[in-house]
């Protein structure tokens, strides 16, 4: 049962990487085979990944199937709302701009800090005592 047409885009933020396709359908967005709603609890979460389908009006119209592993579920929301923004692409070039200005085109770059020797995490020293 494969579709007729289908666009991929691949997104990454932190440690996730998403594997997005774009099909024609009624909205659904399914999130390593479950509902999105199961997947992610938090609406802020939902709402950030579902923003450039918002944003260029297909929301209604393409069904996404999501691939998503690493991280946390904010770096998998991430991941996945930028997948989707490299696939919106390939439907159509003149979402471009839009999607450019609004920052779902641009890999984030900030990474988890790495831990250095001598402090308990990236920048938090052992308490100081003078004596």
């Amino acid at each position: 049962m494969a579709a007729e047409v289908q666009y991929w885009g691949t997104g990454r933020r932190k440690k996730s990487i998403a594997r997005v396709r774009l099909v024609p359908g009624s909205g659904k967005i399914i999130v390593n085979d479950k509902d999105i709603n199961d997947y992610f609890g938090r609406d802020t979460l939902i709402k950030d990944l579902k923003s450039p389908l918002e944003l260029t009006k297909t929301l209604n119209t393409l069904d996404v199937l999501v691939n998503v592993e690493g991280g946390g579920l904010s770096g998998q929301a991430g991941a996945i709302r930028h997948g989707i923004a490299r696939a919106l692409l390939k439907v159509d070039q003149d979402y471009r701009q839009p999607l450019k200005k609004a920052g779902y085109l641009t890999r984030d770059p900030r990474m988890k800090e790495r831990r250095k020797y001598g402090l308990k995490k990236a920048r938090k020293a052992p308490q100081f005592s003078k004596r």
